[in-house]
C-alpha cells in the first residue's frame, strides 16, 4: 500500500511540474500591411514563455516557404504573472527589425493579446493573435 501511495504521489507531482502553460500552442498573428502573417508556436524555455515563428503567409494565404525569418526567436523571456497575464518579455518586430519590451494577455483560450512597448510601457503597439492549435 506504501508504494502504491508513493508512486502516485510521485505521478501526480510529475504531472503538475510538467503541465503545459495555458498559452502554449500555434498561433496566428494578424495580417500586417500587406496582409501576410505569421504563425508562432508559444512554449515553455526554461522558467519562461517563448515563440518562434513557425511558418509565413503571404496576403491571399499562400505559404512562403523561403521566408527569412522561420524558425527565428519573436518572443522570449516572457514571465507567466498568472490569470492570463505575461510580462517582462521582449518581442522581436520582423516588420520593423526592432526589439520592444511586451506583455501579453491571455483573453480566452483561442485568443491572445500580444504588445510591444517603449517609453516604460507608457506606448505600446499591440495585435490579437488567434489560436491555430
Amino acid at each position: 500500500m506504501k508504494k502504491f501511495l508513493f508512486a502516485a504521489g510521485f505521478a501526480t507531482m510529475a504531472t503538475t511540474a510538467f503541465a503545459a502553460d495555458p498559452v502554449d500552442g500555434l498561433w496566428k498573428t494578424q495580417p500586417g500591411d500587406t496582409g501576410g502573417y505569421l504563425h508562432v508556436t508559444i512554449a515553455e524555455c526554461g522558467s519562461a514563455i517563448c515563440g518562434t515563428i513557425d511558418s509565413a503567409f503571404d496576403g491571399d494565404g499562400n505559404q512562403q516557404l523561403e521566408y527569412e525569418n522561420l524558425g527565428k526567436q519573436i518572443i522570449w523571456d516572457m514571465v507567466p504573472e498568472g490569470d492570463g497575464q505575461y510580462d517582462s518579455g521582449k518581442i522581436w518586430a520582423p516588420d520593423r527589425d526592432k526589439t520592444y519590451n511586451s506583455k501579453m494577455t491571455l483573453d480566452s483560450q483561442n485568443e491572445l493579446t500580444v504588445k510591444g512597448c517603449v517609453a516604460g510601457g507608457l506606448v505600446c503597439r499591440g495585435q490579437t493573435w488567434t489560436r491555430v492549435q
